[in-house]
């Protein structure tokens, strides 16, 4: 009888670090459903960006359905960039984008893409939106980021059209409503290696692809399926790069 009730005080005492947190992260819970363990879709796949990630355009059928998805770009110069600023596209991360995905879920749109992305995810202690650790795997490098909120800005989420190109290439003449959806919209936004992001910029597909060669197919695609929902041109040296990616 005595080693019976030991048994179960030893059970006790190391299930009770469990209920406690045990491997929780400080002031964090543990993530559910499909925001831990995903995995990357395909851009063809994905035509509304709700899925996570951005995996390599392979097979030969694939590869020609992105050329042709390209060569229906309209071409035409990029203009000046006088005027632009990231206001007119509204405040940041902004959950009030009405017409995109996740608009108005009660979560903003950088933590909407931190959680769709994210493997492992944590939150902060007492929400399901607020994202304070995660692993992600970086399409633009094909690296896994241990990121913690503590150290923000080693993964941005970045434009795939950047606002200032699309600024550029016609959105200058668009109602703040469409620009609004083109800054949070799902399909647009990839969260990636901080550092390389920065060093992208405002650049189009000509001046500055993903150093992570296997998928600068998947982001060519991705640049053009923008492109098409909001009617953008891309210029000419743009849309040869995107094309020679997929084998063009």
């Amino acid at each position: 009888m005595r080693r019976t009730l030991r048994a179960a005080a030893l059970a006790l005492s190391l299930a009770a670090p469990l209920a406690a947190g045990c491997g929780v992260l400080d002031d964090a819970s543990p993530a559910h459903g499909p925001s831990s363990g995903t995995r990357a879709a395909g851009p063809l796949d994905n035509p509304d960006g709700t899925k996570p990630g951005l995996a390599p355009v392979t097979t030969d059928a694939d590869r020609a359905a992105a050329r042709r998805l390209v060569e229906a770009l309209p071409v035409k110069g990029r203009g000046p960039r006088t005027g632009y600023d990231r206001d007119e596209f509204g405040y940041a991360w902004m959950d009030t984008a009405d017409g995109v995905p996740l608009a108005r879920n009660g979560c903003d749109t950088r933590n909407d893409l931190l959680r769709r992305d994210g493997q492992d995810v944590r939150f902060r202690s007492g929400s399901d939106c607020v994202v304070v650790a995660m692993t992600l795997h970086d399409p633009y490098t094909g690296k896994d980021i241990a990121w913690k909120k503590a150290e923000a800005a080693d993964v941005q989420v970045d434009h795939v059209v950047p606002l200032s190109y699309s600024w550029q290439m016609g959105a200058s003449r668009w109602p703040e409503r469409t620009r609004e959806q083109l800054a949070n919209d799902p399909l647009n936004l990839l969260p990636v290696d901080g550092a390389t992001n920065g060093r992208k910029g405002d650049s189009g597909p000509a001046s500055w692809l993903p150093p992570h060669k296997a998928v600068r197919c998947a982001y060519a695609v991705r640049f053009a399926q923008v492109a098409k929902k909001y009617r953008l041109a891309v210029t000419a040296a743009d849309r040869r790069t995107m094309l020679a990616q997929c084998g063009g």
